[in-house]
């Protein structure tokens, strides 16, 4: 059997002792760790739309967590509307209108103005019946510029209509290079919250994982050794997509050897595994050095100071003192 088969996701479950795999790397509301950067982003992010802002900018790297985030957000607010998700960055100017025409429970037949038209309306009924209109564009960093900028003319739109509409634009940090273009500043000047989502910390990194374990049925708080646990930090460098990945490479490594832990050295297997050469991006990690190069220049430092304490000491004894004359008396007799 394949170490990376189907069937070895059941075979190492049952291996640990787990009831599911706790590294999938498919969103689930059951498994949703917030690190600090997270509590914050999601106070921030809330607190924007409740307070009337009209353009609301979440950035992060890839497998940050921002979809996960803005899932949690768009089912906590109170009261929110319509919520409207679009997550495909190649749509065009037409399919746009469409599909968020859809989304609102309008019609959309091609016509730009009457869908305006019909927009209008439905926001000055959300304002009567105390609603709003949320909509999220994920990955905005892929968006032509011609769609941004519709976004900025709904805005304008609605401008009349405070506590009406509000637009998060999510996506990686190259959105920030795109807002930066001279043709998109008018949208960038209405953009009244940021937020950049940074990695894990080392600690939130390690607790990620127990947490996903403990979610998972795992009864064994040592699964992951400590030194794994900090290898797989350094190889990730806390982003959550990655540890995802990495741990379930690791588990199966682990079960395939048939131990019951996974330590430093399966971790580095897993990131054998993963490394791809000349990508110093994602798991990657340090070759360790031979055992006595390790400990070569410590060794010598250590040779050096004993060597000076015992130079004093003779000296403090004046046995250097004798040692200089005994000498000089020789090269005298010479």
């Amino acid at each position: 059997m394949s170490l990376f088969s189907a069937d070895s996701g059941t075979l190492y479950r049952d291996h640990f002792g787990l009831e599911r795999k706790p590294f999938e790397l498919t969103p689930d509301s059951n498994m949703l760790f917030l690190g600090e950067g997270h509590k914050n982003a999601l106070a921030v992010l809330k607190h924007g739309v409740v307070s009337d802002k009209a353009f609301l900018l979440f950035t992060g790297g890839v497998g940050t967590g921002k979809t996960t985030l803005i899932n949690v957000l768009s089912k906590t607010l109170e009261n929110p509307g319509y919520v409207c998700v679009i997550s495909n960055p190649t749509l065009e100017l037409d399919d746009f209108f469409y599909y968020f025409a859809a989304q609102l429970g309008l019609l959309f037949d091609g016509n730009k103005a009457k869908f305006l038209v019909l927009f209008s309306k439905l926001l000055e009924q959300c304002k009567k019946s105390n609603r709003r209109v949320l909509l999220i564009i994920d990955e905005a960093h892929a968006l032509p510029t011609d769609l941004l900028e519709e976004m900025r003319l709904l805005v304008n739109m609605a401008a009349e209509l405070k506590d009406v509409l509000s637009i998060f634009l999510v996506g990686q940090p190259e959105l920030l290079e795109r807002l930066n273009e001279r043709q998109l500043s008018p949208l960038s000047q209405r953009i009244a919250v940021r937020y950049h989502l940074d990695q894990l910390s080392a600690e939130e990194a390690t607790q990620y994982v127990l947490f996903r374990l403990s979610r998972s049925g795992g009864k064994n708080p040592r699964l992951f050794t400590d030194q794994a646990l900090q290898l797989i930090y350094q190889a990730t460098g806390g982003n959550p997509r990655q540890i995802n990945v990495l741990c379930d490479t690791a588990l199966r490594v682990a079960c395939a050897r048939g131990k019951t832990e996974v330590d430093e050295k399966i971790v580095r297997k897993a990131v054998e595994q993963l490394h791809i050469p000349g990508d110093s991006s994602a798991f990657h990690l340090p070759s360790l050095r031979p055992s006595w190069r390790r400990w070569l220049v410590p060794g010598v430092a250590a040779i050096l100071v004993l060597d000076g304490l015992f130079v004093a000491y003779a000296y403090h004894k004046g046995w250097v003192q004798a040692a200089l004359g005994y000498l000089a008396r020789q090269l005298g007799m010479g």
